[in-house]
């Protein structure tokens, strides 16, 4: 079993290189998660500058008028 996690001396090389072939896979699969969080904390908070927008500029017929 030593000789496996040895590499036949290769070990220095092979090793990292699945460490930074995992970090790279578990990366891949985690971006399209936080960027669709993202993405719609992003929306939601366009959708409420709108509304806000919207009710600041008179939207509603009861509102009184500004001098």
């Amino acid at each position: 079993m030593s000789d496996f996690f040895a590499m036949g001396g290769y070990a220095a090389y092979v090793w990292p290189s699945y460490a930074v072939f995992l970090l790279v896979l578990l990366a891949d699969a985690i971006a399209p998660t936080m960027r669709r969080r993202r993405l719609l904390r992003e929306l939601r908070a366009r959708i409420a500058r709108q509304a806000a927008r919207h009710n600041r500029d008179g939207a509603s017929p009861t509102a009184p008028e500004r001098p």
